[in-house]
C-alpha cells in the first residue's frame, strides 16, 4: 500500500471537474498540498495507508470556494454606515474612516475576515484594499489561498501617499511575495472614474511586465457610468477599452451597468467578471446582467465585496441570492440553475482569478483545497439533489473541515492556525476607536 498524509472518506465527493463526477461514498486521496486520487472510498482504502483518516460523515466533500471580490480588513466597519447611496457611503463614511487606518488594523481586521471565510467554506479570496502587505501577511499566518493588491487611486493614499509611491509598493509587493504558495500579487487601480488614462496606462505596463492579475471596480452603477460619459463621452468599459487596458487577465468587479457594447468588449478581450449580488442590492447599484453575460461566454466568479456593504463573508449565502435574485428580475425560473452557481463559486471563481490550473475543482495533481458539509442536520434532510442542496439550503455554518494547499485549517468546526476569541477581541478594540459618538 502507498503512504499518503491524509485521507478523506465517507461522503459525497463532489469534484466539479469537467465531467461534472459525483462519487456516493467516495474518498480523496491527499499528500503534501495536492491531491493524489479521487475514488470510491472501498477503491481508495485498498491502496492507500494515511497518517491521518478525515471521516466526512456522509456529508459533501467539494472544492473550497473562492471568493473573487473582497475589502477584507473592512470587516472592521461591519455596520458602520448602512442604508446610504453608494456614492455618499463611500465619499462621505468608507474614505474618511480609511483614512485612519493602519497597518495594523489592516493585519487584525483581514485575521477576522479570513476566520470567517474559513468557517464558512471559503479557502481563496481575491483583496482590494490598503496595507495590502500586512493583508498578504494574515491570509500567509491563517493559512488560506489569497490574490491580493493595493488599491491604486489619484489622490494619496494613508499607506503609501503619492501615486507614484504607490506604483512601487506594488512593485515592491510583487517582488516580495513572488515565490509564495498561497498568496499572488494583483495590480489593482480602484476604477476609472478614480484613476487617470496614466494611472490605468502605468499599472497596466506594470501587470504586463510581471504576468500579473489586474483587479478593477468597473461600471458598478448608473452614477459611475454618467460621470465617466460627461468627462471622456464614453462608458467605463470603453474608456478602459479605447487605452488598451482590457485584456484576459483583468477582473472586473460589479458590471452592473453595462450597455450591449460593452458586454461585447468583455467577450472579445476575454475580461473576467466578479459578480457581488448582495453589495449591489444593498446599496441599490442594481443587477448585474449575469444571465446574459454567461450566454455570450464571459466568465464569471462570485464575490462578497467588503462587510460594510454586505455584511458578512459567507459565500453559501451569495450562492443563494445570486440563483434567486436573476430569476425573479427575468421572471425565469430556469436561469442561474444551481449547478451553474455552484460552478461560479468554485471552478469558475478560480478561472477568474487565473488558478484553474491549480484549484476550483478536485481533480489529480491539483491544489488540495478541500471542505466538508455536515448534512446530518433537520434544515438539510432529505436531500435528492447536491447541487441544489448547497445553493439553497446550505450555509456557511454547515461547514465542518476546511483544508488549503493540505493543511487543514479547521475540522470540526475548530480553527486550527487561528486563535478566534483573540481575533474578535482585538477587533473589537478598534471598533472602540472607530464608531461613532452615541453609536449602539
Amino acid at each position: 500500500m502507498k503512504s499518503i498524509d491524509v485521507l478523506i472518506k465517507n461522503g459525497w465527493v463532489l469534484t466539479m471537474a469537467s465531467d461534472n463526477a459525483l462519487i456516493e461514498t467516495g474518498a480523496v486521496a491527499v499528500s503534501g498540498d495536492r491531491i493524489v486520487e479521487i475514488e470510491t472510498e472501498a477503491e481508495l482504502s485498498s491502496h492507500y495507508r494515511a497518517s491521518k483518516i478525515i471521516d466526512a460523515r456522509g456529508g459533501i466533500i467539494m472544492p473550497g470556494l473562492v471568493n473573487t471580490h473582497t475589502h477584507a480588513a473592512m470587516t472592521c466597519f461591519r455596520g458602520l454606515a448602512d442604508d446610504l447611496p453608494l456614492m455618499t457611503w463611500l465619499h462621505d463614511h468608507i474614505f474618511p474612516a480609511e483614512a485612519r487606518l493602519t497597518s495594523e488594523v489592516v493585519y487584525q481586521g483581514t485575521r477576522l475576515a479570513c476566520a470567517e471565510m474559513i468557517l464558512s467554506g471559503t479557502t481563496t479570496f481575491c483583496d482590494m484594499y490598503l496595507f495590502e502587505d500586512a493583508v498578504a501577511d494574515a491570509g500567509r499566518e491563517a493559512g488560506i489561498r489569497a490574490v491580493v493588491g493595493e488599491v491604486l487611486y489619484d489622490f494619496p493614499s494613508p499607506n503609501y501617499g503619492p501615486v507614484e509611491a504607490g506604483l512601487k509598493y506594488t512593485e515592491s509587493l510583487i517582488r516580495k511575495w513572488r515565490n509564495d504558495s498561497l498568496i499572488t500579487i494583483a495590480v489593482e487601480p480602484h476604477s476609472a472614474y478614480l484613476c487617470s488614462p496614466d494611472l490605468l496606462i502605468k499599472a497596466k505596463a506594470i501587470a504586463d511586465e510581471h504576468g500579473a492579475p489586474m483587479v478593477i471596480h468597473l461600471s458598478e452603477s448608473e452614477h459611475e457610468v454618467a460621470q465617466l460619459r460627461e468627462k471622456y463621452g464614453r462608458t467605463p468599459v470603453e474608456h478602459l477599452a479605447e487605452m488598451g487596458f482590457l485584456g484576459p487577465r483583468l477582473i472586473a468587479d460589479h458590471c452592473v451597468a453595462v450597455t450591449e457594447k460593452d458586454i461585447g468588449l468583455l467577450k472579445a478581450f476575454d475580461v473576467k467578471v466578479a459578480h457581488n449580488p448582495e453589495s449591489n442590492m444593498k446599496l441599490a447599484s442594481g443587477i448585474a446582467p449575469v444571465p446574459e453575460l454567461l450566454r455570450r461566454g464571459i466568465t464569471v466568479g462570485l464575490g462578497t465585496d467588503s462587510c460594510a456593504s454586505n455584511n458578512n463573508l459567507d459565500l453559501f449565502q451569495e450562492m443563494d441570492t445570486a440563483a434567486k435574485l436573476h430569476k425573479v428580475q427575468t421572471l425565469d425560473p430556469t436561469v442561474m440553475d444551481a449547478p451553474t452557481v455552484v460552478r461560479m463559486a468554485t471552478i469558475d471563481g478560480a478561472r477568474v482569478l487565473g488558478l484553474e490550473d491549480q484549484i476550483g475543482s478536485l481533480e489529480r495533481g491539483k491544489k488540495a483545497d478541500i471542505i466538508i458539509i455536515d448534512i446530518r442536520q433537520p434544515h438539510l434532510v432529505p436531500m435528492y439533489n447536491v447541487y441544489s442542496h448547497l445553493v439553497y439550503a446550505v450555509s456557511g455554518h454547515d461547514v465542518v473541515t476546511a483544508m488549503v494547499n493540505g493543511q487543514v485549517l479547521m475540522e470540526d468546526r475548530v480553527l486550527t492556525t487561528l486563535d478566534v476569541d483573540t481575533v474578535m477581541e482585538d477587533v473589537n478594540r478598534i471598533a472602540e476607536g472607530i464608531r461613532p459618538k452615541g453609536g449602539a
